[in-house]
């Protein structure tokens, strides 16, 4: 194992309630470096008192590559790994030395293990791997929003390294907007029309807002690209398209779309899960035993951002357990909920359900 210099940089405004935090986190680093982008608090301050270089300047128009490239500007000549963090992120301690450990000769980039977010009870929701760790002077950042990395080099791009057992988590803060996130995912796609992932994300957000007609044209857009090839990403559209339909009331397609999504990618459970669910608000209850099981053969979670917690959760058991009741497997229906019950022992309608189960066995 080599010593390198490990450095992490990030951008941030008003995060001051993270950043001591955060800055436990990344003092294994060699050296931290930050572009603030108009804080009016103490985030500056803070984030100097404990050993940050930051660099204030304000990015006008606003755009995430931008900004990620001008703080990578920031990291020292003398770095060998950049690390980019956010500073609602925070790794867990003995990073460094795997990092390093799984670092060598013709290394471009790291993937590490990422939760994005927690459930209520604090357990993992979506996780998935990342890999915004990188050699420098290889890679810039690219896109206004949803901004990833891109080799610049002229050589044959390097290989990528997995590090196990590197993890970090990301605790967001809940009352952050989203309201940035529309006019530059337009924005992207204005630029370039045929970036198949751009648009799959434009399209989410317009579902996020509720402009359903909107989202369905961007997300058959995305589907009809030659482009867009990662048979993941097509089922999360295709998810995303039933969502839409359901909610204009056309049960049909929403079905329709459901059903290709499966198709599409059925080692997911995200699809068979939302099957399940839709089964069940249409009172097919042979058609929810089948989904839900279908779902819950899928035993190897994904490493992509492609994964809702919901279906890693109580949820398939809950679906199952309710439609093998319906079915007349009661027997079976009480083992179902007593695994949705051990997955969410706080859900309250779920023990109900698992009493009264029982007691009408």
């Amino acid at each position: 194992m080599g010593h390198y210099h490990v450095c992490v940089y990030a951008i941030c405004k008003n995060e001051a309630p993270f950043v001591d935090r955060w800055l436990e986190s990344m003092k294994e680093a060699d050296s931290i470096v930050v572009l603030d982008t108009g804080s009016t608090d103490d985030t500056v301050e803070r984030l100097e008192r404990g050993g940050a270089r930051v660099t204030q300047e304000i990015i006008s128009p606003w755009r995430f590559d931008t900004a990620r490239n001008r703080s990578l500007e920031l990291v020292p000549p003398e770095a060998d790994i950049c690390v980019c963090t956010d500073l609602d992120e925070q790794f867990h301690p003995g990073w460094r030395a795997l990092l390093e450990a799984a670092w060598g000769p013709g290394v471009g980039q790291a993937t590490y293990r990422y939760t994005w977010n927690f459930n209520p009870d604090g357990s993992e929701g979506v996780v998935f791997w990342y890999e915004k760790i990188h050699a420098p002077g290889l890679y810039r950042w690219v896109h206004p929003v949803h901004e990833v990395l891109e080799y610049t080099g002229s050589a044959p791009r390097p290989r990528t390294v997995r590090v196990e057992g590197m993890q970090l988590d990301h605790h967001a803060d809940p009352q952050k907007s989203r309201s940035q996130y529309l006019p530059l995912l337009e924005l992207s796609v204005a630029e370039n029309p045929q970036d198949d992932r751009n648009l799959h994300y434009l399209g989410r957000e317009y579902l996020f807002h509720r402009r359903w007609d909107d989202a369905i044209t961007v997300l058959k857009r995305h589907l009809a690209l030659p482009t867009a090839t990662w048979a993941d990403e097509r089922c999360a559209s295709m998810r995303f398209l039933s969502q839409c339909y359901r909610a204009k009331g056309e049960i049909r397609q929403a079905e329709n779309w459901l059903l290709r999504a499966a198709a599409e990618a059925p080692w997911l459970r995200e699809p068979w899960a939302e099957l399940a669910g839709f089964f069940w608000s249409q009172q097919e209850y042979e058609g929810t035993v089948w989904a839900a099981r279908r779902c819950l053969a899928i035993a190897a979670r994904p490493e992509s951002y492609i994964c809702s917690a919901e279906a890693w959760g109580a949820l398939p058991w809950d679906l199952l357990s309710l439609g093998l009741w319906y079915t007349g497997q009661k027997a079976e229906a009480i083992d179902a909920c007593r695994h949705a019950s051990g997955l969410a022992p706080a859900d309250s309608r779920i023990a109900g359900n698992l009493r009264w189960m029982q007691e009408h066995l």
